[in-house]
């Protein structure tokens, strides 16, 4: 059994950071995530989307942050335990011991959860033909812009990922975006450039519409949707229909180790304590008064979070961790306490 200062459950943004400012206080530490790489949703849903709102970029590709907080993490050799759920949890001699669907159990001093908004999957419309084209013209999620080009495209939602998308591929496919309601939940800038979009004949815009079927003879070949007022159909041929719908979000396993819940949150103090010494939190995944669901905020958390564990861990070690600015140029040492039992 191996044994690390500080486990990190989850590889999304905040995890990896967090997991960083854990070796920058020397200590070891694992990374624990259902996901077969590193990165979370920006690498699972959305690799080829840009990020505007982190600080000192003035846009990034979700995969580039991904490929530079990896970057920003290996000298200090993290240990990554991918494709594996945390499972259970018990305690033992002073230490947490986990329990992952791999059937494989990890000893850790303390634990930071930055598990995103935890077990997630794609909100479903429930239309005739959804279920039979997923894989063959249904998709969740756009990872790759290019597959689509040249493709006759609706998009489903009225979020932010339908907004991003519709500006996203319209230079790219031929897209035809609806929502059920004339309103649009995304950031009004850009609901304001996809509206100027479709005004300028770039794409077309159709609301309030929902999809009735989905058809096809093995691919997706059409689509019938309907206006929701007036209940008129319009058959639309297509080669492709990306549902943007939004996720339903449980915490699974993390729900029966016995901490303080707000709904599908769980509670933290200023400390990113949890209700269970030991253990912290950190992104998405957490709530307290003010919480804002931005990544921005979530690398903030993060560092709290990974600071007090690693006190936790070696409480001969300050809080603070002191300006990086300040500290030598050669990457400290790892902590001797990861060895195999």
């Amino acid at each position: 059994m191996m044994r690390t200062d500080v486990t990190i459950i989850g590889a999304g943004p905040a995890g990896l950071f967090a997991a960083f400012y854990v070796g920058m206080r020397n200590l070891s530490v694992r990374i624990i995530d259902p996901l077969p790489e590193p990165g979370g949703q920006l690498s699972a849903l959305y690799p080829e989307k840009y990020i505007y709102d982190i600080a000192g970029f003035p846009k990034v590709l979700a995969k580039d942050i991904v490929a530079n907080l990896v970057e920003q993490l290996e000298p200090f050799k993290p240990v990554y335990s991918l494709g594996e759920r945390a499972e259970k949890l018990e305690e033992d001699n002073g230490d947490f011991v986990i329990q992952t669907s791999a059937g494989h159990s990890y000893r850790t001093g303390s634990i930071v959860i930055a598990a995103g908004v935890g077990a997630f999957e794609p909100r479903r419309i429930g239309c005739p033909g959804e279920a039979d084209f997923v894989g063959h013209g249904v998709y969740y999620a756009v990872k790759s812009p290019e597959e689509f080009r040249g493709k006759r495209v609706l998009i489903v939602g009225g979020g932010d990922s339908a907004v991003d998308w519709t500006l996203g591929l319209k230079d790219r496919a031929h897209v035809t975006t609806i929502h059920r309601r004339d309103a649009f939940r995304a950031h009004g800038a850009t609901v304001n450039q996809m509206r100027a979009a479709a005004e300028a004949g770039e794409i077309r815009l159709l609301t309030p519409y929902e999809v009735k079927s989905i058809e096809g003879d093995g691919q997706v070949r059409r689509a019938t949707i309907f206006h929701n007022q007036t209940k008129e159909e319009t058959v639309l041929e297509l080669d492709a229909v990306i549902i943007l719908a939004g996720y339903i979000s449980k915490l699974g396993p993390l729900a029966s180790w016995g901490l303080e819940l707000e709904g599908n949150k769980i509670k933290v103090n200023s400390k990113m304590e949890t209700s269970r010494p030991g253990i912290f939190g950190c992104g998405d995944i957490v709530t307290y008064p003010g919480k804002l669901p931005l990544i921005a905020l979530g690398f903030g958390e993060a560092s709290i979070a990974a600071n007090h564990a690693a006190a936790y861990a070696n409480p001969a070690l300050k809080i603070n961790p002191g300006h990086s600015s300040e500290k030598a140029d050669h990457v400290p040492a790892l902590s001797e306490k990861a060895v195999a039992e």
